[in-house]
């Protein structure tokens, strides 16, 4: 299998941030709203959300600068901070359409890479106190009815059972008949009208209702094997972007799910963020696939490098080869 090298992703990092940039601003120009945010461009058969490339974008981004950056990483004005003004950019441009949801999920991702690429607990907890800060100044501008009502139906759905509290109770209600084996494959009712978005931010109440508690301990079970798969390559790689890019992608799998599946449950305020691999979403799913195809990029690199030299059986010696052994091998 032919490894991409890693420092070819590094000198592609310019260009994909810019290109994020260029898309959210052209969303705000040229973009159309669905679920009450400005967050697609319509490209003729295809609709594109840029919020969405923008997690990779930054889990790139942040890798590239804090492996550079190892040398001096405890100088929090030289090493930590210069990266996270291109980041509050991007969130700003994020947070501007309404897309709360995934601007949480950049937030907390960015947060792991800090966290991983080694800076000390003192700038770490700097930065907690400046972005609680922020929020606090952000969060009357940030109060409607709309947000409101999402966290009066999380946490009190049968004070309002008829509007705010209706999607919550209506995954209740199909979790609850689920059991544990589910009503069967294609057997649940939930889906025929009673719960919206079945399909996307709700998909896990449908696998609760058909499959029953087998088949949502099948799907987090994978979806945690994908993390703590992506945390052992992030260990195993000596190279620290890709070790931070390994973390990265981990953490953009777990944090999205977490957030999906504490919706469907009661635990979070609905966020419209949809679960991964699972729910129905192009630029998601697409996001999510290149992002596995970079981690398992990222292990076979670390595979080469455990393997060392590889033997040449061909008559042919190319010049990157010696002789050990009475073998010819190729660096």
């Amino acid at each position: 299998m032919h490894v991409f090298s890693l420092q070819k992703y590094q000198k592609l990092i310019k260009i994909i941030i810019l290109g994020i940039i260029i898309l959210l601003i052209a969303v705000r120009i040229f973009g159309y709203s669905a679920g009450n945010a400005k967050s697609w461009i319509n490209l003729g058969p295809l609709n594109l959300q840029p919020s969405e490339f923008a997690k990779l974008g930054i889990i790139m981004y942040l890798a590239s600068v804090y492996s550079k950056k190892q040398a001096y990483i405890d100088n929090f004005n030289r090493g930590v901070l210069p990266p996270l003004i291109l980041t509050a950019i991007i969130l700003a441009l994020i947070i501007a359409q309404p897309d709360i949801g995934t601007a949480s999920i950049i937030f907390l991702i960015a947060c792991s890479v800090i966290f991983s690429s080694g800076i000390r607990f003192k700038h770490l907890f700097l930065l907690v106190a400046i972005g609680l800060l922020l929020v606090a100044i952000a969060i009357p501008s940030m109060i409607t009815d709309e947000r409101i009502s999402r966290f009066t139906g999380a946490y009190a759905p049968f004070e309002s059972p008829k509007d705010d509290g209706y999607q919550l109770i209506q995954s209740y209600v199909a979790i609850g008949v689920g059991g544990l084996t589910g009503e069967g494959l294609g057997q649940g009712v939930q889906k025929l009208g009673y719960l919206f978005g079945p399909h996307t931010d709700f998909i896990m109440a449908v696998i609760a209702e058909e499959l029953g508690f087998i088949g949502v301990f099948i799907v987090i079970g994978s979806l945690a094997i994908i993390v703590l798969r992506g945390i052992y390559i992030s260990r195993k790689c000596e190279d620290t972007f890709g070790a931070l890019l390994a973390i990265g992608i981990s953490s953009m799998v777990g944090i999205q799910a977490f957030i999906n599946l504490g919706s469907a449950s009661g635990i979070l305020p609905i966020t419209g963020v949809t679960l991964p691999f699972v729910s129905y979403g192009g630029s998601s799913l697409l996001i999510l696939l290149i992002s596995m195809g970079i981690l398992n990029n990222i292990a076979m690199t670390v595979k080469k490098k455990e393997q060392g030299p590889t033997p040449v059986t061909n008559n042919e010696i190319p010049n990157n080869s010696f002789i050990k052994g009475g073998k010819t091998w190729s660096s």
